[in-house]
């Protein structure tokens, strides 16, 4: 029988996964079975929510909008369609960040759509 010559190899992907799992609870982060199992889950799920997170940053823009727009009796949708009519090019983020940071200047600028509109 031929002489297996992969232990380096086994040692370095084991030692890996264990990098991997350092600082998970219990056997989580000793046992290689079960920090592989660990790993692989805590991979899927930080794929996945590299996606998601994007889309709970634009409900999260959103909510707050709508939030500072609703005493000024506009909602979203109707001020949204209102910037878009009157070629304003502000993305949500700039939106929100602007309602929560400067109240009088998302004052004029809903002022300043209003009057586009006529």
């Amino acid at each position: 029988m031929p002489r297996a010559k992969r232990a380096a190899a086994s040692r370095a992907r084991r030692r890996k996964m264990m990098r991997q799992a350092k600082g998970y609870f219990g056997s989580r982060s000793r046992l290689l079975r079960t920090a592989r199992e660990t790993v692989y889950t805590a991979l899927s799920y930080a794929y996945r929510d590299r996606r998601n997170r994007k889309r709970d940053f634009r409900r999260l823009w959103i909510t707050r909008i709508n939030a500072a727009l609703r005493p000024e009796g506009i909602s979203y949708s109707v001020f949204m369609h209102q910037l878009k009519t009157s070629q304003i090019d502000i993305d949500r983020k700039m939106l929100a960040d602007l309602a929560a940071r400067d109240p009088n200047g998302f004052h004029e600028l809903i002022k300043t759509v209003a009057a586009a509109q006529g």
